[in-house]
């Protein structure tokens, strides 16, 4: 399984994607910091007004009535103790939210601070049982008991119920009060909410979801014609005379498709200039053949002047198979729909009647789109070659869902290995199979690749196990 995309479309989309991940995730990590902190404020100041109107109560109250006002001060999620010693010790290093709600509660109470203040926000579920079960504290009419911090809290703990989802935080606050005693307060603070939450998820979902869809178009829209491009040099290579991109689109996509027609009209422009020249040479061969012909006449040695216009006659032949291999080359044959099947009937029928050993095997109707003229003749060449070489030329059409597949068996010696790709170049025959005198000019393969390529095709040729060798002209359809 492959973690990165292949294609150009793909990478885009998932650099888009994880990017958009990590900007989504990082901002609202700091969306969540800062509504902590704004919650710590927004809390902090409520809690430190009321703190601090109760701390007035206790400073201007006898030490007699002290400790009644701490029961009637009490409410549900608010608890009060007044006694000699701080519940709290004396103030560590505070995290952000204490440091937040300490400097509040110093504002509402007019600058008390140092140690005079301790402040500690507890989690009740890290503090285990311990800190929310414990007996009630003393019922009213025991001055003498002064109750202390934990108890008063476990108590109004216990009496929030089902209310108290233990996500809230308690606040602790010990202050100092003029005559030496400490008030100990505690309260709830509004939870902080967590960090994944449904609305997350989901803003992060719609966000995700919306971003593939609009970018998948963009990039497919940015991404198509490179594919347009791919797909014409691929034709370029089966038709010289395809025709050009057109030039729209983007700045970027219309100076390469602009580039890629200049290739394609020189490359064009270069091969029916070589076509041109090289059937003008083989033209203008023939005059000085039909010179030397004429002079090899008067040569009086038999087998001399035999030998020269045998040559000659060579040169001719190789001259004829040029020049009509350049004006194959150099015509545009229209395609059109023909029945392959009767194609390649009519030239194995053509070599029957001929008194070759041909015979055809195959479907009996197959509609395929090509150049005919040029496909008939590449067929013959490979029958030919087959009857010439091998004695026999045993041809099937095998038609399938994307390509039409001819092939020929021959009763041959066969190719080297080695020499298989040789085999195409042209002119090229192996001495020691196909002679001179077997009346070949090497250039029958060479003209069933230039057809096969025309038509986005290939020639594959294997030698058969049974002996022999089996060539294969693979159309696609």
């Amino acid at each position: 399984m492959r973690l990165i995309p292949d294609s150009l479309f793909g990478r885009s989309l998932a650099v888009l994607f994880v990017g958009l991940l990590a900007t989504h995730f990082a901002s609202s990590l700091i969306h969540y910091s800062d509504r902590d902190q704004a919650l710590a404020i927004v809390g902090g100041g409520y809690v430190g007004e009321r703190i601090a109107t109760v701390v007035r109560l206790f400073e201007e109250a006898p030490a007699t009535e002290r400790l009644w006002l701490a029961h009637a001060t009490k409410r549900p999620g608010f608890a009060v103790a007044w006694g000699d010693v701080p519940e709290l010790p004396a103030d560590g290093e505070r995290r952000l939210r204490e440091s937040i709600v300490a400097a509040m509660l110093s504002l509402s109470l007019d600058g008390i601070a140092g140690e005079r203040l301790r402040v500690a926000i507890v989690d009740p579920a890290a503090a285990g049982p311990a800190a929310v079960d414990m007996p009630a504290p003393p019922a009213a009419g025991t001055p003498d008991a002064a109750p202390g911090m934990a108890p008063m809290m476990r108590y109004h703990m216990r009496m929030m119920g089902p209310t108290n989802d233990g996500m809230a935080q308690i606040l602790r606050v010990s202050v100092g009060l003029a005559d030496g005693t400490w008030l100990n307060l505690a309260t709830l603070l509004p939870p902080a909410p967590p960090f994944w939450s449904e609305r997350l998820v989901l803003s992060l979902s719609v966000t995700l979801l919306a971003t593939i869809l609009l970018a998948g178009w963009a990039v497919r829209r940015m991404t198509t014609p490179l594919e347009v491009i791919a797909g014409a040099a691929d034709r370029l290579g089966r038709d010289m005379h395809a025709p050009p991109l057109p030039e729209t689109g983007p700045g970027e996509v219309r100076r390469a498709a602009h580039a890629f027609n200049r290739m394609q009209a020189r490359i064009r422009d270069l091969v029916d200039a070589r076509t041109r020249m090289i059937a003008a040479i083989s033209h203008d061969l023939r005059t000085p053949i039909t010179r030397l012909r004429l002079r090899a006449e008067f040569i009086e040695d038999d087998t001399q002047r035999d030998k020269t216009l045998a040559d000659l006659a060579e040169m001719e032949q190789m001259v004829a198979s040029v020049l009509a291999f350049a004006r194959q080359d150099a015509e545009d044959e229209p395609r059109e729909t023909v029945d392959l099947a009767a194609l390649v009937q009519g030239v194995c029928d053509d070599l029957a009647d001929a008194g070759k050993n041909c015979v055809f095997a195959g479907a009996p109707h197959t509609p395929f789109s090509c150049a005919p003229l040029a496909l008939r003749r590449a067929v013959a060449n490979l029958a030919e070659n087959a009857v010439r070489y091998g004695g026999v030329a045993r041809v099937a059409l095998r038609p399938e869902a994307d390509q039409a597949i001819i092939r020929v068996d021959d009763d041959g010696p066969g190719i080297p290995e080695e020499m298989m790709a040789r085999v195409f170049e042209p002119f090229f025959r192996l001495e020691a199979s196909r002679s001179r005198e077997t009346g070949g000019t090497g250039i029958g393969l060479c003209v069933v690749q230039s057809v096969a390529r025309a038509h986005g095709g290939e020639v594959r040729l294997t030698n058969r196990p049974e002996g022999g060798l089996g060539a294969e002209l693979v159309l696609p359809r």
